[in-house]
């Protein structure tokens, strides 16, 4: 079965055309180098607006049938950041070790990562995932969850994904 991933990079620069989006592609390289099952991605690149951000993240899952979101954008404590208040307003659940694993990888690189707001939770039979919009933080963030993301999207009744063999020790290329 093929799994849908919705990827929605938050940015109002990239969304208007002032400069080219590295998040999305950073996300389907990682994903794609680490997940065997067959993939299809459903790609947004939108402004840095709850609103808009909400509405997308339902879309996706509900209209387009996603089983898991990765957000890039929006993450940091700036005014324009409210892409973990979207997810929050959208989710039923949250998942706060997610978070928390990705801060822990992070601040060992870089110690302003203590200022990233990055999250998860959970809507219906889809994990959203908040990841910051700089692609090296994305590899390194996903590099934290990405073993837990096949059990949480079982537990919530997800289709499964499979991921290579040698995830415990996988590095993004």
């Amino acid at each position: 079965m093929t799994v849908r991933i919705g990827v929605v990079s938050v940015s109002d620069r990239a969304s208007t055309g002032v400069y080219e989006d590295k998040g999305a592609p950073a996300i389907h390289q990682f994903l794609s180098g680490c997940i065997t099952s067959p993939i299809e991605y459903v790609d947004c690149l939108i402004p840095d607006d709850q609103d808009t951000i909400s509405a997308t993240l339902i879309d996706l899952i509900d209209v387009q049938n996603c089983s898991l979101v990765v957000t890039t954008g929006g993450t940091g404590p700036s005014p324009r950041d409210v892409t973990p208040e979207a997810v929050h307003a959208v989710c039923s659940k949250m998942l706060p070790g997610f978070g928390e694993a990705m801060r822990a990888v992070s601040i060992g690189l870089i110690p302003t990562a203590i200022l990233s707001r990055q999250t998860a939770g959970i809507r219906g039979a889809a994990l959203i995932s908040a990841l910051p919009g700089k692609p090296t933080a994305i590899a390194e963030c996903l590099t934290a969850v990405i073993a837990a993301i096949p059990d949480c999207l079982s537990v919530i009744g997800a289709p499964a994904i499979e991921l290579v063999s040698s995830i415990g020790t996988y590095r993004p290329h």
